[in-house]
């Protein structure tokens, strides 16, 4: 049999997405993963085939630098860097203008390279990004079943009266006017139209028969797959499609004597890291790691594109580099701290590690508040945040009650029992047999 992904040409997407796959490789199954040219040694690594498939403009390999981008690419990723330095608003604004170019692109030549693909491999099962519109679209028009992955906080897949892109909550640190929440919506709603004609019309092109849509941005494949913990998900209220949670997407390691030596000392410490985009903020970067050397405690993190300089004197003991293995410290690690990307959440979640989340886009902050209303951490404004405060948070969640402890350890073990790539096999292979 044969499992096809298709993923965004993003470290960040790709990693979860073919951490799942694995369940099919090591069932002897074979597996090709579409995706760009960037991040194909990491297709490599994983033992499964690569075929080359541009779903973008934009690429990165491990960490996102505006200058290895085209010149169009780098301009839109320093926009949207300028804007988080202004705020939840302005950034949530920029990103609604910037979605017709970045999240739709060139979908009907996509479109019909992925449907060439699939006529050519014949794949028993496909998974793809929900990000990957340009290949969803087509899959959709052409009536191709498909497992959708929603790499993020629910909430990336809007339900009834929810608008793409307007978060439909965030953390109580964040209060935002409400004349500047009605224009977001506002913009997001005439996004949406837009991007739902775009959708349409690419359907058409591509078949000709193809119902339209009144909101592309609600589309979804027949199985819907969350990498995210249900724990985090329940209790919001929201009505989801039908689904299956994940849970997380923990992928294997390499080895790293350096790391391991560093976490074998068995002193307590934090990890910290903002991800393949946001790891810019060198500002908040470096509050934060005064605020952990204020309460003396002893960090891993990864600087990302932020130089070591920019973060000032650090104590010796610290591990620092640009680039760590995320998994294996958090393994460990006593809390964490981040942006609130799906990788960071949900790969601390599910191995009983509590956070302190600092969003800055899109569904980071629907997930802050997630981490706070359940008590497994707490989140802060990290454009406000003094240092004072970021010790203050930092202590505490080291020192989480024993309640939450307790349910961070309850999803680690749910985790531990069936790991997302097992339910995800399970999911489509019973979907399979069913349409066979």
């Amino acid at each position: 049999m044969t499992l096809l992904v298709i993923s965004p040409d993003y470290a960040s997407h790709l990693l979860p997405l073919a951490t799942l796959a694995t369940a099919w490789r090591d069932a002897g199954e074979r597996v090709v993963v579409a995706t760009g040219p960037a991040t194909a040694p990491i297709v490599r690594d994983f033992g499964l085939e690569h075929h080359e498939l541009a779903l973008g403009r934009g690429n990165n390999a491990r960490i996102v630098r505006t200058e290895e981008q085209e010149a169009e690419e780098s301009a839109s990723l320093q926009g949207f860097f300028d804007a988080t330095r202004r705020g939840m608003i302005p950034t949530l604004r920029y990103q609604a203008h910037e979605r017709l170019t970045d999240l739709m692109w060139q979908p009907v030549e996509t479109g019909r390279r992925v449907l060439d693909l699939v006529a050519l491999l014949e794949p028993d099962e496909i998974i793809v990004d929900h990000l990957a519109f340009s290949a969803r679209v087509a899959l959709q028009a052409a009536g191709i079943a498909y497992g959708d992955v929603v790499l993020g906080h629910p909430t990336a897949l809007p339900v009834a009266g929810e608008v793409y892109g307007y978060a439909p909550f965030w953390p109580s640190e964040f209060s935002p006017e409400a004349e500047e929440l009605a224009e977001l919506r506002a913009l997001c709603e005439q996004v949406s139209a837009s991007f739902t004609a775009q959708w349409n019309s690419a359907a058409l092109a591509i078949n000709p028969e193809a119902l339209p849509t009144q909101d592309a941005f609600a589309e979804h494949g027949a199985r819907v797959l969350y990498n995210y913990p249900a724990a985090l998900a329940d209790g919001d209220g929201r009505q989801l499609p039908p689904h299956e949670f994940l849970g997380s997407t923990r992928r294997t390691e390499p080895a790293d004597e350096e790391v391991d030596a560093w976490i074998a000392t068995g002193e307590p410490y934090a990890y910290v890291s903002f991800g393949s985009f946001l790891s810019v903020r060198d500002d908040v970067l470096a509050r934060v790691s005064a605020a952990l050397s204020k309460i003396g405690m002893r960090t891993a993190i990864a600087t990302g594109s932020t130089p070591t300089s920019a973060l000032g004197a650090l104590p010796d003991a610290w591990l620092v580099r640009e680039y760590l293995p995320q998994v294996r410290l958090l393994g460990e690690a006593s809390f964490a701290v981040t942006h609130g990307g799906n990788n960071s959440v949900t790969e601390a979640i599910g191995q009983g590690v509590p956070l302190v989340v600092l969003p800055f886009s899109t569904d980071q902050f629907a997930g802050a508040a997630a981490i706070s209303r359940t008590g497994l951490g707490e989140s802060l404004d990290p454009n406000a945040a003094t240092v004072d405060e970021l010790a203050a948070s930092f202590a505490r969640v080291r020192d989480l009650p024993d309640t939450a402890r307790s349910l961070l350890s309850t999803i680690a073990a749910e985790q531990r029992e069936t790991p997302g790539p097992q339910i995800a096999y399970a999911t489509l292979r019973s979907a399979h047999s069913e349409t066979s």
